[in-house]
């Protein structure tokens, strides 16, 4: 089951690190509006809950297929988190 936790924490780093880009952009631009930039921390918390219960769903058949998904999907919504953060 260490693919589990492994899995567990690629999602936890990889979307604090969204996160944590998100408040480096809003302290260094203090001047600008961060009506967007929370947008994009909401997002990624909701994608943080939504692929941590993909990852629990215990009535999955075919696990190495589901958690090679829930990979995908979280390389796939993280690009496009880091795209809206460079159009910050």
């Amino acid at each position: 089951m260490g693919n589990v936790r492994n899995l567990k924490k690629d999602i936890n780093y990889v979307l604090g690190d969204i996160i944590e880009a998100v408040y480096v952009w809003e302290y260094s631009n203090t001047d600008k509006d961060t009506k967007n930039s929370e947008a994009i921390i909401d997002e990624a918390i909701a994608v943080f809950d939504d692929l941590i219960a993909k990852v629990n769903d215990r009535s999955v058949e075919n696990k190495k297929a589901h958690f090679k998904a829930i990979n995908n999907e979280l390389e796939d919504k993280g690009r496009v988190l880091i795209e809206k953060i460079n159009k910050l």
